[in-house]
């Protein structure tokens, strides 16, 4: 039978389970200050960058209306939103977004996005591992049925994406 994690035992690399996770809090925040200055430092060649060519400049520009209209709020918004969550802060930086506020609304969306994330996923795989230890069997189609769910949705989401691009190009 597998253990649940104990906060205050080791957990990993010999420090406890809280304090990894507020190591992950500090790294995403770090990685938010430097996604912000480097977008700040871009300015408007973000467009013409690798990272600003993958994504698009349609992208950028409907990111771009989002933190005008809605300025750091939306930075604190961007966590809770997968593709935003690591696109927004470089167009919020090339938007110069005021940076105090930046740093308010980035460390408000680590400290209450993160620790969902980091016990929410812990909480999924340590279940699963329990499952796995009783039941392999079981454990399989429930990893099976995740794997083609996300599957399913990611199709889904291609061909939606990929009809309504056509229909653009007809109009």
């Amino acid at each position: 039978m597998i253990d649940i994690a104990d906060p205050t035992r080791p957990f990993w690399l010999g420090l406890p389970y809280w304090l990894v996770g507020a190591v992950l809090i500090l790294a995403l925040f770090g990685a938010f200050q430097v996604y912000y200055w480097v977008g700040r430092k871009l300015g408007e060649r973000l467009y013409d960058s690798r990272v600003g060519v993958k994504l698009g400049r349609e992208r950028i520009a409907k990111i771009e209306r989002v933190v005008e209209k809605w300025g750091a709020l939306a930075v604190y918004g961007c966590f809770w939103v997968p593709m935003l969550r690591h696109t927004l802060p470089w167009v919020a930086g090339a938007l110069r977004v005021s940076y105090p506020w930046y740093v308010v609304a980035s460390a408000l969306g680590c400290l209450t996005w993160a620790p969902i994330w980091w016990f929410g996923l812990t909480a999924i795989v340590w279940g699963w591992l329990e499952l796995a230890a009783q039941s392999p069997v079981t454990a399989g189609v429930v990893a099976v049925v995740a794997v083609a769910g996300v599957s399913w949705l990611v199709v889904r989401r291609r061909r939606k994406r990929r009809a309504t691009e056509e229909k653009a190009l007809v109009s």
